[in-house]
This record gives structure tokens, C-alpha cells and sequence, in this order.
């Protein structure tokens, strides 16, 4: 049976959650040197949960524990690290080349390293790290595919010479089979239900 196409809508990532062992650095790399406005924070007797905008309803989140200190690892953007398997790189969108560059140039004046602009087709990036070896992509559309409904029966967006078989069944019309998810365990829905009492 063929499921419909999805009309949830979305507008944008609310945030993405990170893991910090200095939130203090963060703070000063985030907000110093990215420009993203520090705009929430939280805190528990085990956590704090510090919230960086990226423009109405989108933010970047760091946690950092009170009683655990993470294993940082440092990799570098599309190279897979089996430490970080789950994980490879967060790119934050800009409204054109102009403002690419000068976040790159932003970047360069307080001491980070930064690649040139890369020309993937449909779209520019830059490369660069932040303090805890978060690898972070910058970029913008050239094409921008989510600005039209996706037309599966054209090459233009879709690229893969041997998709999966996912992409075959939406280009008949829709999934075929959709997977079921479970949590990693029980006490991850209490846990969080136990912070908000007692926050």
C-alpha cells in the first residue's frame, strides 16, 4: 500500500543537539566567531543546555554534562570517522555567495581555519571546525531543490545513478513500506519527564 506524500510542515531544524566539555568556549566560538546569537539556556543539577539561533525556530543546542566529560574526536567533513558513525558534519544555510564570503573572511579575521568556497554544483560551501572538532559546513544554494516540489521523474536534483530502492517506489508514487522505530531505552521518555517536574 502506497503511503501518501507527507504534509507535515516543517519549518526548518528546531535545533540540532551537540556535546560540549567547555561551554564557555562554545559560547565564545558560536556566538563570538559564527555569529549566532546565544538565544536560551538551561540548567539542571546534570546538565547544561545552551541554544544558538540560526534565524526564526532553528538553532544549533549544546549540552554539557555536569559529572561526565565526553571523548572529543575531530574529523574532518565527509570523511567517515567510525568514532562518529551516527554523526559526519552540520552545514548552516546563507542567503547567497556575498554572505558566504564573508563569514569566510569573518572566520579568517578571528584566527579559524577555513577551505575556500567549493563549487558543489547545487551549492557553495566552506569547511571549518569549532572548538570541541565539530566539523561545520557553510553554504547556499545555487538550485535551490527545496524551493520546488520534487519532480522524481527529472535528473535535475536527483543524481544517483543507482538509487535505492526507496526512490524507485516514490517516482511510482509512493513508499511501499515504511520502518518502525523503538526508543534506545526505556528510561530515555521518564528521564525527561523527571527534568520537567523538576526544572
Amino acid at each position: 500500500m502506497a503511503t501518501p506524500n507527507p504534509s507535515v510542515p516543517w519549518q526548518g531544524l528546531h535545533h540540532l543537539a551537540l556535546i560540549t566539555n567547555d561551554m564557555d568556549t562554545t559560547v565564545r566560538f558560536w556566538h563570538g566567531v559564527i555569529g549566532a546569537p546565544l538565544v536560551a539556556t538551561i540548567g539542571t543539577p546534570t546538565f547544561r543546555h545552551y541554544f544558538f539561533s540560526f534565524g526564526r525556530s532553528n538553532s544549533v543546542a549544546f549540552f554539557q554534562y555536569t559529572d561526565h566529560q565526553s571523548k572529543m574526536i575531530a574529523k574532518p567533513a565527509g570523511v567517515f570517522d567510525e568514532r562518529a558513525g551516527q554523526f559526519d558534519h552540520l552545514s548552516m544555510d546563507l542567503p547567497d555567495e556575498a554572505a558566504l564570503l564573508a563569514l569566510r573572511e569573518r572566520l579568517l579575521e578571528h584566527g579559524s581555519e577555513v577551505t575556500d568556497v567549493v563549487d558543489h554544483g547545487l551549492m557553495r560551501s566552506i569547511y571549518f571546525t569549532d572548538p570541541n572538532g565539530i566539523a561545520l559546513e557553510a553554504s547556499w544554494w545555487a538550485e535551490d531543490p527545496t524551493a520546488v516540489a520534487p519532480d522524481y521523474d527529472s535528473d535535475t536534483y536527483f543524481k544517483d545513478p543507482d538509487p535505492v530502492p526507496a526512490f524507485a517506489e516514490l517516482r511510482a508514487g509512493g513508499l511501499q513500506a515504511i520502518p518502525k522505530t523503538t526508543l534506545v531505552d526505556e528510561p530515555t521518555a521518564d528521564y525527561w519527564v523527571a527534568e520537567a517536574t523538576t526544572s
